[in-house]
């Protein structure tokens, strides 16, 4: 049962944005989280967020945040950024 990964525009954009070597990075793990059966034991639940839950990704410095449908077997990427400014948004 692997999931799939699904990258929103502004997530493609703010990888873009970070060094290469810590996007590759950030890269491999959201792929490494597709291939488990609960990716969901390996993420941080976000606070205030229910309805959609939201998911954080630790990857050094900087955070993924994430969105799991488990019905569709989809990991929603919706933005990828420092740890300082990332979850203003959120």
């Amino acid at each position: 049962m692997t999931y799939q990964v699904v990258v929103t525009a502004t997530a493609r954009h703010n990888l873009r944005s970070i060094p290469r070597p810590i996007a590759v990075r950030i890269g491999e793990e959201i792929a490494s989280l597709a291939d488990e059966a609960d990716p969901k034991a390996h993420l941080k639940k976000l606070k205030g967020s229910n309805n959609p839950p939201f998911y954080s990704l630790r990857v050094g410095g900087y955070r993924a945040i994430l969105l799991i449908i488990d019905d569709l077997l989809v990991i929603n990427v919706i933005g990828v950024g420092r740890r300082s400014k990332i979850y203003r948004k959120f």
